[in-house]
C-alpha cells in the first residue's frame, strides 16, 4: 500500500517536473526511483572531509535564491562579516571563494610569492603546496619532514637566516596524517622576519580550535568549508593582512579569478569578484548562528573532548597514533594501523552493517592507517555510538 508520504514525495515529484510533457512511462520510472532512493538508509559520514552535514544546515542551503548583484546580496554579506571576522580573529577582511580550499592555496602562492617560498611540508596536502609552487613558476623550496612528524619552529628558522624567502606556507592540521603543527611557536619565528609573509591553511582546524589571526602575525589565513564548519563542499573563506595587500599589488601576475586586490575591492561593496555560491552563504550565515549559540569556548571544549573519546578508543583497543605525541589534531585522528587489520574491509563492514563512513588512509598510508573525524557537529554521543560500532566489527 502507497503512504502518504509516498504520495507527497510524488506529489513534490511531480511539482518539480513538467508532468504534463512527459510520456506517463517515464513519470514512473522516476517516481519509482524517487521512492527508492528516499528508502535507502543514510550513511553518516566521519570522515575528515566532508563531514555529515545537518538538516538544519541543508534547509538553510536551499533557501530561495536572490540576485548577487543587488541590495539582497549586499545584506547578506554584510550581516555575516562580523562573525567571520571574529571567528577569524581579525579586523581585516574575510572574503568569500566559491572554490575548494585549493583555489585559495594556488591563489596565495601567486599573489605573494616574489623571491621565493619555503614550503613546510609534512604530509599530502602540505607537500602538495610544493608541487603547486613550481606549477605557478615560483621558486620554492621544501622544508620536508617524514609524514607524522610536525614542522620545528627552529628548521623555518634557519631556512628563513637564508634570506631566499620572502613567503612560508604551512599547513596548521595535516589532515592526511592527523599531525597539529605549532602555530604559535612558527608564527614567533616569523616574527623575526618582518619582509616574510606567512601563509596558513587551517582547513581542518578552523573552527574546532583557536586561532587568532592579527594576534599571530598571519598574512593570508585561508579554511574551507567541508570541514569543522560542517558545510556541504566547494566553497572557502579566507583573509588577507596589509603586508599581504602590498605584496600583491607588486605582483603581476596574479590572474584575475583568485586577484587578493580584486576580492578586497570587491568586498568593500559587500560584492564578490565573480558569481558566488549563495547557497553556500546562506548555510554559512546559519551555521554561524549555531557557532554563537554555542560560544566559542563550548565549540573548543566539545571538539577536545570528543577528540579525547577517540584517542581513549585507540589506547583500548591496542592501535597507535600515526602523529607522533603533543603534535595530534584536535578534530580528526589518524590511527596506525599497527594491528595488521584489513582496513578496507572494516570500513566496508562498518558501511554495510552500521550505516558509518570512515576514511581508510589517504595517499601513500592507505590502509597502513584510518582516520576519524570528530569535527563539526559530531558530540560525545555521536561520537560513542561510531567507536561502539567500531568495536562491532572488529
Amino acid at each position: 500500500m502507497e503512504s502518504a508520504l509516498s504520495a507527497d514525495n510524488h506529489a513534490a515529484l511531480n511539482s518539480i517536473l513538467d508532468v504534463e510533457r512527459l510520456p506517463r512511462r517515464s513519470l514512473a520510472k522516476a517516481g519509482s526511483a524517487f521512492d527508492v532512493c528516499l528508502m535507502q538508509p543514510h550513511d553518516k559520514l566521519f570522515t575528515p572531509g566532508p563531514v555529515e552535514v545537518s538538516e538544519k544546515t541543508w534547509a538553510a542551503f536551499s533557501r530561495p535564491m536572490i540576485g548577487h548583484r543587488g541590495d539582497d546580496f549586499k545584506h547578506l554579506y554584510r550581516a555575516i562579516h562580523p562573525g567571520l571576522q571574529k571567528l577569524f580573529g581579525t579586523k581585516q577582511p574575510v572574503f568569500l571563494s566559491t572554490s575548494s580550499a585549493w583555489g585559495v592555496m594556488e591563489a596565495s602562492i601567486r599573489n605573494l610569492v616574489d623571491r621565493g617560498v619555503l614550503n613546510c611540508m609534512c604530509g599530502a596536502f602540505s607537500d602538495k603546496w610544493f608541487d603547486v609552487a613550481k606549477r605557478c613558476g615560483k621558486n620554492a623550496e621544501p622544508l620536508q619532514v617524514d609524514w607524522g612528524k610536525h614542522i620545528d619552529h627552529k628548521a623555518v628558522d634557519r631556512h628563513l637566516a637564508t634570506g631566499k624567502f620572502d613567503t612560508v606556507s604551512l599547513i596548521h592540521s595535516e589532515t592526511s596524517t592527523g599531525v597539529m603543527n605549532p602555530l604559535d611557536e612558527i608564527c614567533s619565528v616569523l616574527g623575526k622576519y618582518p619582509d616574510v609573509t606567512l601563509i596558513v591553511d587551517t582547513v581542518s582546524s578552523f573552527s574546532g580550535v583557536k586561532i587568532d589571526m592579527d594576534a599571530l602575525g598571519i598574512d593570508v589565513m585561508l579554511t574551507g568549508a567541508q570541514k569543522a564548519l560542517a558545510l556541504p563542499p566547494g566553497f572557502s573563506l579566507f583573509s588577507a593582512s596589509d603586508k599581504a595587500f602590498a605584496r600583491a599589488g607588486k605582483i603581476s601576475n596574479r590572474g584575475f579569478y583568485f586577484d587578493f586586490l580584486e576580492f578586497k575591492k570587491q568586498q568593500a561593496e559587500w560584492m564578490t569578484p565573480s558569481t558566488p555560491s549563495i547557497a553556500h552563504i546562506h548555510a554559512l550565515q546559519s551555521k554561524l548562528d549555531e557557532i554563537f549559540e554555542e560560544g566559542f569556548d563550548e565549540r573548543f571544549d566539545r571538539h577536545a573532548r570528543t577528540n579525547a573519546l577517540v584517542h581513549d578508543w585507540v589506547r583500548r583497543t591496542g592501535f597507535d597514533f600515526f602523529a607522533e605525541e603533543g603534535f595530534r589534531s584536535k578534530t580528526l585522528t589518524c590511527v596506525k594501523n599497527n594491528r595488521g587489520t584489513d582496513v578496507l574491509k572494516l570500513a566496508r563492514e562498518l558501511r554495510g552493517k552500521h550505516h558509518l563512513v570512515i576514511d581508510p588512509g589517504y595517499g601513500k598510508i592507505k590502509g597502513k592507517t584510518f582516520r576519524l573525524s570528530n569535527m563539526g557537529d559530531e558530540t560525545e554521543e555521536t561520537i560513542s555510538h561510531l567507536l561502539e560500532c567500531l568495536d562491532d566489527v572488529l
